[in-house]
């Protein structure tokens, strides 16, 4: 399993925007799509306690549900999974 499991759908701003972010920071990451069956969403659903999306869950049980770029960044800073200095 990867450290970063995103759950989203090309319909989604917010979705495009985080799938981007992850992208441009070379992040090995797990891309579930929400539309592909119920069986993903209601997990999505289950991870976040919400039905809003992106939800982005962490190797150590975190979940991100929206996050903005920043927030996501710095989640991402503060697990060593992109190099950098979280405190920036």
């Amino acid at each position: 399993m990867s450290q970063v499991r995103y759950f989203g759908a090309d319909w989604c701003p917010d979705c495009r925007r985080s799938k981007a972010l992850l992208n441009n920071f070379e992040v090995d990451f797990e891309e579930n799509d929400v539309e592909q069956s119920k069986e993903i969403a209601d997990l999505a659903e289950q991870l976040s306690g919400r039905k809003n999306i992106p939800v982005i869950a962490f190797e150590d049980g975190e979940v991100l549900v929206e996050p903005s770029d920043r927030h996501l960044h710095t989640a991402l800073l503060l697990r060593g999974i992109i190099p950098g200095d979280p405190g920036n």
